[in-house]
């Protein structure tokens, strides 16, 4: 079998300046914008093409990589916002990968035709220096901070989030002058944030700019301003998971957090590694506090096995996969030996388990959960309750279900 294969595109031949210049001034806007998007082009001839009447054959003279500065600083005032956008797209590019020799040569070009461009009145051609050189170590300076606190946000966020030319001096100013929610968390997000920004971060009281800056692993917070957000965070449910997972906590402020997160929060305290035995030994306890509480609110045997108010810890538990608190709150309320409540959820007996959530106090309905995500038990195979709320089997079936499993060897 024979196979075909495309044959490259043969390289244009050079163009004579005689030709270049007689096809540069021809009628169709077609071939002129083909003599413009040349490299083999005089400069003259661009620089002539940059003020064609056709916004086709400027927007590939702003696209080419030959276009003198001159051409370019025409095309930065263009009336077209599409060549300016292409315009934009390519000087950034150019500014982004240039040594610092050719930096040099060419700061005068490229900080006039940039500075046009970071001043557009069109927010999309902004927003191409903006995206261009939001992580430039060697962008302009002056155009970066005029980028930071351009008026629409788009544009100012990536450079206030990424930029390293922008100082802590620069960044206090922004936030002094009172920049809006969107440009703090922008700010917040900043690696290697230091304590100072930090410290201004959270003097605007700003909340979720506060959740974001708590969320940065490389910002660095004071201590005692982190001792501080802890104690507010009793009252701000969303600076809770990014202070139990923050990289350095006090002691102090692990202990304060155990008292008031959420159960599952409360699983990762304790699942710290850089606790020390003391604080190890009171989170530990403020877990076995919380399901001895549940045990003792938790309705007994005779009570009506509809609740309103579930088992918080275990609920939440269960919901997050963590099997192992599920299994001690369960031990606990029911007051079966762990390896008994181990051998019921490993049963992949609906009877068995539903009979387990029975002796724990819990509802129906939290059985109904047990089955499903905890014991694998199939949709179609586990036990539903009776009349909505209600246990399906008798006290007395539920009591054999258990006495069997006690009996069983381990």
């Amino acid at each position: 079998m024979r196979f075909w294969w495309p044959k490259k595109a043969a390289p244009k031949p050079a163009l004579s300046y005689a030709e270049s210049k007689r096809l540069a001034q021809d009628r169709d806007p077609a071939v002129r914008a083909s003599v413009a998007g040349r490299a083999d082009v005089r400069p003259e001839i661009l620089c002539f093409l940059a003020g064609d009447p056709s916004p086709e054959v400027r927007r590939q003279i702003a696209n080419n990589l030959s276009t003198p500065a001159q051409a370019d600083l025409v095309l930065a005032r263009d009336s077209d916002e599409t060549v300016r956008g292409d315009l934009a797209a390519k000087v950034a590019r150019l500014t982004a990968g240039l040594s610092s020799q050719d930096r040099e040569k060419a700061q005068r070009y490229v900080e006039e035709t940039l500075e046009l461009l970071a001043r557009d009145q069109a927010t999309r051609v902004r927003l191409i220096v903006a995206e261009a050189l939001k992580d430039v170590a060697h962008a302009p300076p002056e155009i970066i901070r005029s980028l930071a606190r351009d008026r629409e946000d788009v544009v100012a966020l990536p450079i206030l989030e990424l930029s390293p030319i922008l100082t802590d001096l620069d960044l206090l100013e922004i936030i002094g002058a009172g920049c809006v929610s969107g440009r703090l968390r922008a700010i917040s997000r900043r690696q290697g944030l230091g304590e100072e920004i930090a410290d201004a971060i959270i003097a605007t009281s700003d909340r979720a700019a506060i959740a974001s800056l708590l969320e940065n692993k490389s910002a660095q917070i004071r201590e005692d301003t982190l001792d501080r957000l802890v104690e507010a965070a009793a009252g701000t449910p969303e600076w809770q998971p990014p202070l139990v997972r923050r990289p350095k906590l006090s002691g102090r402020a692990v202990q304060r957090l155990a008292t008031f997160v959420a159960s599952a929060l409360l699983k990762e305290l304790q699942a710290r590694s850089d606790l020390d035995a003391e604080t190890t030994r009171r989170v530990a306890q403020e877990v076995h506090r919380r399901l001895v509480e549940s045990n003792d609110a938790a309705p007994r045997e005779g009570d009506d096995a509809e609740q309103p108010q579930e088992d918080e810890a275990l609920m939440q538990a269960m919901a997050t996969g963590d099997k192992e608190m599920v299994r001690t709150g369960l031990a606990l309320r029911s007051g079966l030996i762990d390896a008994t409540v181990d051998k019921i959820l490993n049963s992949a007996s609906p009877k068995a388990v539903t009979a387990l959530s029975w002796k724990a106090g819990l509802s129906m309905r939290f059985a109904t959960q047990l089955q499903l995500r905890m014991a694998g038990i199939a949709p179609q195979k586990a036990l539903m309750a009776r009349g909505g709320t209600q246990y399906p089997m008798s006290e007395e079936e539920m009591n054999w279900q258990l006495e069997f499993f006690e009996t069983l060897p381990s």
